[in-house]
């Protein structure tokens, strides 16, 4: 399978190898990434962002946690695992090429060159590595894309813990979450598991760009969305651990699943 290492610091690494198991009865391979993993700016836009070194620590940033998540999953499970340590606000590697906040406000003024070189040294390798390993594994291919998210949005709490992102229309992104929402519900009883919120999933990120691709039968792509409230280590292994038991669950054995067949 396709695994590359491309930079050195400030974009992103491919490890593990594919594994497979079942999901509703089918044998199924395993893929992790996490766009938002790092804060990391290059040396020569460093100057864009003088005196915003708070900016960058927030979640405009990044998202806190998420690689620590994701990085447990994939190191478990040895998984092929893709993240991305650049900050979003050089350019957002979850946002369409034409996507108003491809660059953020403090890249948007950059002149074209220079954001085409953005483009074409981050944020295609990443994506197109991705999108290359899932094209050379078995399918159907589960992808769980690491999140985190603000709890507080203009002022507005948000009532929701954890967040699991798919297509309605995508049937077994569909039965993939309901299944997991049970399975985080009954090992987080105090926590608020939602789907499809705080945000859609449907709306434009790597997971919807990645189904136009890939068909139903041959990739469910779900983001997971963990809210940056719990920030402590230990809750933050709880949540790994939730998913982590679940994976292990559905890529185990086809018998275990005939309940995600209804």
């Amino acid at each position: 399978m396709l695994l590359k290492v491309w930079g050195k610091k400030f974009e992103f690494v491919a490890k593990g190898e594919a594994q497979f198991g079942y999901f509703n009865g089918m044998k199924r391979s395993v893929i992790i990434t996490c766009e938002h993993a790092g804060n990391e700016v290059p040396p020569e836009y460093q100057h864009l962002f003088a005196g915003n070194d708070d900016v960058l620590a927030s979640h405009r940033g990044w998202d806190p946690g998420a690689h620590a998540i994701a990085a447990r999953l994939a190191e478990k499970l040895d998984v092929p695992f893709f993240f991305c340590n650049t900050s979003r606000l050089i350019i957002e590697t979850n946002r369409s090429v034409d996507h108003p906040q491809l660059f953020s406000a403090f890249t948007q003024s950059l002149p074209e060159q220079e954001k085409q070189k953005l483009l074409k040294s981050i944020y295609m390798p990443y994506r197109t590595n991705v999108e290359e390993c899932i094209r050379s594994i078995l399918k159907p291919v589960l992808h769980l894309s690491i999140h985190t998210f603000t709890p507080v949005l203009g002022g507005v709490p948000r009532d929701v813990d954890i967040g699991l992102l798919f297509d309605p229309a995508r049937t077994q992104e569909k039965k993939v979450c309901e299944v997991l929402q049970k399975s985080l519900v009954a090992t987080l009883p105090a926590w608020k598991i939602k789907l499809n919120e705080p945000y859609l999933g449907i709306d434009d990120g790597f997971t919807t760009y990645l189904r136009t691709k890939f068909s139903d039968d041959a990739y469910a792509g779900v983001e997971v969305e963990v809210t940056q409230r719990y920030g402590e280590k230990n809750e933050l292994e709880s949540v790994a651990s939730v998913l982590l038991d679940f994976l292990k669950l559905v890529l185990s054995n086809p018998l275990h699943h005939n309940h995600l067949r209804n």
